[in-house]
């Protein structure tokens, strides 16, 4: 069964910038879209980006629409974050998350990673 771990987070200055990893392990055969999303404390779940499995799509919630870039690298089952400009309300748990395409992903997807902690200080 596949597995999705990421890593990448950490402690970074207000206007810094940060890459997450999203790494598919285990048994990765067929196609899938992935999606990241993040949860601050007291605040629900958010959408904040996606990708189709070819990489040809992709989808960024309005808050972070210029400033992340989400890419990925198939051949590495990874799927990256690039999130530059940072802000103090971009703290949050980060999750990446599989789907059966692009727009599912966005809302209902299968299979989950165990999150990772981004934290922006002002």
């Amino acid at each position: 069964q596949v597995q999705l771990v990421e890593s990448g987070g950490g402690l970074v200055q207000a206007g810094g910038s940060l890459r997450l990893s999203c790494v598919a392990a285990g048994r990765t055969s067929g196609s899938y879209a992935t999606g990241w999303f993040r949860q601050a404390p007291g605040k629900e779940r958010e959408f904040v980006a996606a990708i189709s499995w070819s990489g040809g799509s992709t989808l960024y919630a309005d808050s972070v629409k210029g400033r992340f870039t989400i890419s990925k690298d198939n051949a590495k089952n990874t799927v990256y974050l690039q999130m530059n400009s940072l802000k103090p309300e971009d703290t949050a748990v980060y999750y990446c998350a599989a789907g059966s395409s692009i727009v599912k992903v966005t809302t209902t997807p299968y299979i989950w990673g165990q999150g990772t902690q981004v934290t922006v200080s002002s």
